[in-house]
């Protein structure tokens, strides 16, 4: 099994690069988030925007899998599922469901708006789609799974747990109208009910055992990661390559290669530290050229220069074995292409790696400078070699650097503008 996984913040290309490999896969599974990730896929004209679905979907020949690891929206599901049939991409048999997936209430979000405003001027940046809240009752032992919905007291679960739910909200104060959309919520899930929900461990085992390959997908970022991430700024998922083995249920021998996905520059969604962030023109240049808005939320992503030690340390916690260089057309339009190779703390130190009270640090990022490149509209590479030199060099740097190649580079949106290394 190889794992596919962001090496940032979130937002790195990951849709793109899944379905760009899947065609050299027999089974894609995702392994953990839920429908606060948006993988966008652009094939052809037409723009997909995955949320909850794995990134192999539009490949006729490969089968699906949402893994335990998942928080499911029935709602955002099924409006996945009616978009996908509406572009003719069908889905027949080849997306299975996990049985041991939790399930987001409607009352989980209205639980992520009571507690994101609650926070006032410390708000983490929740995407408010419920996914904390379901994580929380994940681990509180409370939570309602997919396989629940087949169970003949399914609804008795659901009212427990939303009641008490809405003793939190009253506490809160947030107003509660839920007669409308539970009708939605119930509907999706008689739709839910349509799919094959499995015992999706022992299918992915029984899978690797029959030498069948399988890429594991990610979502969100590595340094989102809710122990390693940039706590409390972090999702509810273990995002590194260590959450495939547990949300999808293999083992770590298993795990053959780790692909990361870096941007060549780097973005980030919400608050938390951003040590490369910028806030000039050359900030907003980057937000713009390159389309840094939200797939799911429609925010503008903050945006700044390439973080070497926050690299680095993804790649060490994730024990990355290949790397896929994104969006260097963005930099194209750039004259000077700065890379943070240090940080210097408020004593005067030096460090190249992510320490514990970054969060609360003021951080002063050490810079390298690199003359930019220039392409062609809508150019078309056949090798490296062919690649401008001053991208070469920004390679050959970044792989040094890092100390893992980088085999993949991705110069446009469509499938078409990806160079792989031979």
């Amino acid at each position: 099994m190889d794992v596919l996984l962001g090496l940032q913040w979130g937002d790195e290309g990951k849709g793109k690069i899944v379905d760009f490999l899947a065609r050299q896969y027999d089974v894609v599974a995702r392994f953990q988030g839920g429908p606060n990730a948006g993988h966008t896929l652009k094939i052809g004209n037409t723009k997909y925007v995955l949320h909850q679905i794995p990134s192999g979907i539009l490949h006729s020949s490969i089968q699906n899998i949402i893994g335990n690891g998942v928080v499911l929206d029935p709602i955002v599901f099924k409006k996945e599922i009616d978009s996908l049939q509406k572009n003719k991409v069908e889905i027949g048999d080849r997306l299975t469901i996990a049985k041991k997936a939790h399930l987001i209430l409607p009352t989980h979000k209205l639980l992520d708006q009571a507690y994101e405003q609650a926070k006032g001027s410390s708000k983490i940046g929740s995407t408010l789609k419920g996914i904390g809240p379901c994580y929380q009752d994940k681990i509180a032992r409370q939570g309602i799974r997919v396989g629940d919905i087949v169970q003949s007291d399914f609804k008795d679960q659901y009212q427990k747990l939303v009641d008490q739910h809405l003793n939190i909200l009253a506490f809160y104060k947030i107003d509660v109208t839920l007669q409308e959309i539970e009708k939605e919520f119930f509907d999706s899930i008689e739709f839910l009910k349509t799919f094959q929900l499995v015992e999706a461990e022992q299918i992915i085992n029984s899978y690797l055992d029959k030498n069948k390959k399988v890429l594991a997908e990610g979502a969100q970022g590595s340094l989102l990661d809710i122990d390693m991430g940039s706590y409390p700024f972090v999702t509810s998922s273990t995002t590194l390559a260590a959450g495939a083995c547990s949300g999808l249920g293999v083992s770590p021998r298993r795990i053959k290669n780790v692909f990361g996905i870096l941007k060549a520059y780097a973005t980030r969604v919400g608050s938390g530290p951003f040590p490369t962030e910028l806030f000039d023109e050359e900030g907003e240049k980057l937000r713009t050229i390159g389309n840094e808005f939200g797939s799911t939320t429609g925010r503008a992503r903050r945006c700044g220069w390439l973080d070497l030690p926050a690299l680095k340390y993804a790649v060490m916690l994730n024990g990355v074995t290949e790397l896929f260089l994104m969006k260097v057309d963005v930099l194209a339009h750039f004259s000077t292409i700065r890379v943070c190779t240090h940080y210097e703390l408020p004593s005067g130190e030096r460090i190249d790696y992510l320490s514990f009270d970054l969060s609360s640090q003021s951080i002063k990022p050490i810079f390298n400078d690199f003359p930019g490149w220039q392409l062609d509209t809508n150019p078309v590479f056949n090798s490296f070699n062919d690649l401008p030199v001053e991208l070469k060099n920004y390679i050959n740097f970044l792989e040094q650097e890092l100390n893992v190649p980088i085999t993949l580079v991705s110069y446009g949106p469509e499938r078409e503008a990806t160079l792989v290394k031979k």
